[in-house]
């Protein structure tokens, strides 16, 4: 509270973030400047931003290397009037969004509320550097969380030693592992947490056989032969589906270009977002494309929450909708540490909710969880 008070700021959530529902005509989206709705969601470049920029905050585009040497795009939030050494936070997230999304619009609120905040696009993804493009790493993600740390560790601003972490949705799985491997970050906090490598390896509510795991694997390797013959990266599933045959059936894009009538309840809270005015930007993976087909790979490799024991003593909060396909990968990882990770259930939300209802996202308890676990 002294912090926020020093800096003249206000606590609480502010204006609930506006909900676009038509669905826009799209035409040929890679060169559409997506659904400006007013000057204040654009930079002075004419870029997109799905959220206004708060009067009392100071966005500044800026650019760090990971510890591989690839290129990170981030905006840095900072409040105006800051003065001294203030705490920090890395955010970013959902998997396939960007930084002028839902991680931008949850660190212009942080930034509020005096803190110093970075949203960044992981690494192959948006504006960051990356050979090959749209294709995930979990390892990659995880180091570029710490390259954040890094970046904000060597800040005029920043105090080293209040630095956390803030994931949304497939991030936060990255953001746990980042801080359970790398004690300079203080505190974690998730939303709408997804663990991507148990998404991946096992499917939705674990619900793939030993069979069908044996299809995806045999599928992504036979795309590897195909992708190194034709040297390039087809588009394909991250999540792979199955038809009524038992056959793999990947898609090239995330969501499809309309919502067909028949859709279910996931893709049609999805699709709001990516896919409407509410939240599409044109380097969004989720609003335009899909990723690279052989991304799974390296998910089945990689499992996360393995070392979650060595977040102790610091700590998580985990934030999940009541009404989320989501929310058992919260209450799982809760259950594992119930000592470290504490988790908040918002009565009302989806899992989608949380990347931009300021109504509905729990701001407050998180603004409480990292004063007083970066302190």
């Amino acid at each position: 509270m002294e912090r926020r008070k020093a800096l003249g700021l206000i606590a609480g959530t502010g204006a609930t973030a506006a909900a676009f529902t038509a669905v826009p005509s799209f035409g040929a989206e890679t060169g559409r400047a997506a659904g400006a709705t007013g000057q204040d969601k654009a930079t002075a470049k004419g870029d997109h931003y799905t959220f206004a920029l708060d009067k009392n905050v100071k966005r500044t585009s800026v650019r760090f290397k990971n510890r591989y040497g690839i290129e990170v795009a981030a905006d840095l939030y900072v409040p105006k009037n800051a003065r001294g050494k203030l705490p920090a936070l890395a955010v970013s997230g959902p998997f396939g969004a960007v930084k002028e999304q839902s991680s931008g619009l949850y660190a212009n609120e942080f930034a509020r509320r005096g803190y110093v905040a970075l949203a960044f696009d992981p690494s192959f993804t948006g504006e960051s550097g990356g050979t090959v493009r749209d294709v995930a790493s979990p390892d990659v993600y995880t180091e570029d969380f710490s390259a954040a740390v890094d970046f904000l560790g060597l800040h005029r601003l920043v105090d080293r030693e209040q630095i956390g972490v803030q994931g949304i949705c497939g991030l936060s799985g990255m953001a746990l592992t980042a801080a359970a491997a790398d004690s300079r970050i203080k505190a974690v906090a998730t939303a709408s947490m997804y663990d991507m490598s148990r998404s991946m390896s096992r499917g939705y509510q674990d619900s793939y056989t030993r069979e069908q795991r044996q299809k995806v694997v045999d599928y992504l390797s036979r795309q590897r032969w195909t992708d190194a013959e034709k040297g390039t990266f087809a588009r394909g599933s991250h999540e792979v589906p199955f038809d009524d045959n038992g056959n793999v059936a990947p898609s090239n894009r995330v969501l499809p270009k309309t919502l067909p009538p028949d859709a279910d309840p996931i893709t049609k809270i999805f699709f709001d977002y990516y896919r409407t005015e509410r939240g599409y930007h044109p380097r969004s993976i989720n609003s335009t494309t899909a990723w690279t087909a052989t991304t799974p790979m390296s998910f089945f490799a990689f499992r996360q929450m393995t070392n979650i024991d060595m977040l102790a003593p610091r700590k998580a909060l985990l934030v999940a909708g009541a009404n989320a396909h989501s929310r058992y990968y919260s209450e799982d990882v809760q259950k594992m540490a119930p000592d470290t990770v504490d988790l908040v259930v918002v009565p009302g939300a989806d899992h989608v909710d949380l990347y931009d209802r300021k109504d509905l996202i729990p701001f407050d308890k998180l603004d409480e969880f990292f004063t007083k676990n970066l302190a």
